[in-house]
């Protein structure tokens, strides 16, 4: 067996070790480019860091013109990613709207937070963005396409737009009866809600 200088014996686990980096520093560097990549793009919605608590939002009825649906990430305060699934709407009514969400303090317990409106004049809403973790209801579509590239989208509001190579789907309108949902986020251009009420109430008392 050949005896190897020491000198050379280095360079070559000098060679391996950063072979070995390089191998384990790929999809660490490809994922940080795809993230620039996205948050370049708009398929990261960071336009504010989100709280770190989910709200539910149900309505006996959506109607809304220009949807469009795709894959975005949410962060919060402390940077981390949180998948969402992102619905985008150029203009919206919701029937009877319910929001709510929990807060549990130290001593005191939980909190509830309750949001209604839109019970006799429904709520109007346009550039309307939701980024959810969970949505339900029986749904209705005109002219709806699935599966399209979700970097293309063109019937939502401006900017509704995701990841090139990324699923993506849309429609010309959509109908949503018995809507529930949880959300990280809500974003929208005008939003206006007829017979506001809030409510602060001690124990949980959720939409759901």
């Amino acid at each position: 067996m050949r005896n190897i200088p020491e000198t050379e014996a280095d360079d070559v686990v000098g060679r391996i070790q950063w072979k070995r980096f390089a191998a384990l520093s790929v999809p660490g560097v490809a994922l940080t480019a795809a993230l620039g990549v996205a948050l370049s793009s708009g398929a990261l919605a960071a336009s504010f860091a989100v709280s770190g608590q989910q709200f539910k939002v149900s309505a006996d009825r959506l109607t809304g013109e220009g949807f469009a649906q795709y894959g975005g990430i949410d962060t919060n305060a402390r940077e981390e990613l949180l998948p969402v699934a992102i619905t985008a709407i150029s203009k919206a009514e919701l029937h009877n709207l319910c929001q709510s969400v929990v807060t549990t303090l130290p001593i005191v317990g939980d909190i509830s937070l309750n949001l209604t409106a839109g019970k006799k004049k429904p709520v109007e809403a346009t550039g309307l963005f939701v980024d959810a973790t969970q949505l339900s209801g029986d749904a209705g579509f005109h002219n709806i396409e699935i599966g399209r590239d979700a970097s293309t989208l063109d019937k939502g509001p401006e900017g509704a737009q995701g990841m090139q190579d990324l699923f993506g789907q849309q429609a010309d309108d959509v109908t949503i009866t018995d809507l529930k949902q949880v959300a990280w986020a809500t974003n929208a251009g005008t939003f206006k809600l007829s017979g506001l009420n809030m409510k602060i109430t001690k124990g949980k008392k959720e939409c759901f």
